[in-house]
């Protein structure tokens, strides 16, 4: 989001070694943001090959911060930029992927996503059908649970507990890719957690280093092609959804 630290990365990189790299601003949560980006792209390139769907250490750390003491108003910002914001992204740079030989997305993910965290049997369910879960389901879903929310029902309803609208967040995201990579078999799309990294987030408490979970997260964009889609990979390894 930040243009002069974009810039100064951009820098660092050239610096081991790697010219050609192009840094372009973007807020996930700002609709003509994400314009100028897709703009951007597709007069530049004429198509996009992979989407890395994830939020840099700062993001992480303010939503952490903020998100933690779960209020309605944070809860429902978190919905924002860590669902709906991602999906406003991937579906304004769908055509440049789709325009793409070997179209990819990878959808950062996370290990509080997973559906264990649910104790709703049927949401639960619900959310790992995914021959029968639409896009427009999983927004009824997610207004179900900010519902929930704002009258202290969550947790008594089988929503996630803690860091609940993370989780929430997390698992709805995961269903969309698996939605996302049914209604287009020509893409791979895939989620993909890169285990718990020595970075800002964990207080640099992580076990991996950051060059460890980045490797987790390509590994996935670099799959063989006709590789598998509509997948979950925690720490590199196919894993369940559940």
């Amino acid at each position: 989001r930040n243009e002069t630290r974009g810039t100064a990365a951009v820098e660092q990189i050239k610096r081991l070694g790697h010219a050609d790299v192009i840094f372009h601003q973007l807020d996930i949560t700002d609709a003509s943001s994400i314009a100028r980006l897709a703009d951007f792209l597709k007069t530049r390139f004429g198509k996009l090959d992979i989407l890395f769907n994830g939020m840099d250490a700062g993001q992480r750390i303010n939503w952490m911060w903020t998100s933690c003491r779960q209020t309605y108003e944070t809860a429902k910002q978190g919905l924002q930029t860590n669902y709906y914001g991602t999906k406003r992204v991937t579906e304004a740079l769908l055509p440049l992927l789709r325009s793409s030989s070997d179209g990819r997305i990878v959808n950062v993910s996370s290990n509080f996503g997973l559906l264990s965290f649910f104790r709703n049997e049927e949401l639960k369910q619900e959310l790992n059908d995914v021959d029968s879960l639409t896009g427009e389901r999983l927004d009824e879903l997610l207004a179900m649970f900010l519902k929930d929310f704002e009258a202290g029902g969550a947790e008594a309803r089988g929503w996630p507990a803690e860091f609940s609208a993370y989780k929430v967040a997390k698992a709805a995201m995961n269903a969309y890719s698996r939605i996302l990579a049914k209604r287009h078999p020509e893409l791979r799309v895939n989620c993909a957690h890169p285990g718990y990294v020595k970075t800002d987030i964990t207080r640099n408490s992580g076990i991996l280093t950051p060059e460890e979970g980045a490797r987790n997260i390509t590994s996935v964009a670099l799959l063989p092609e006709g590789g598998p889609t509509g997948k979950y990979f925690s720490e590199g390894e196919e894993a369940s959804f559940v």
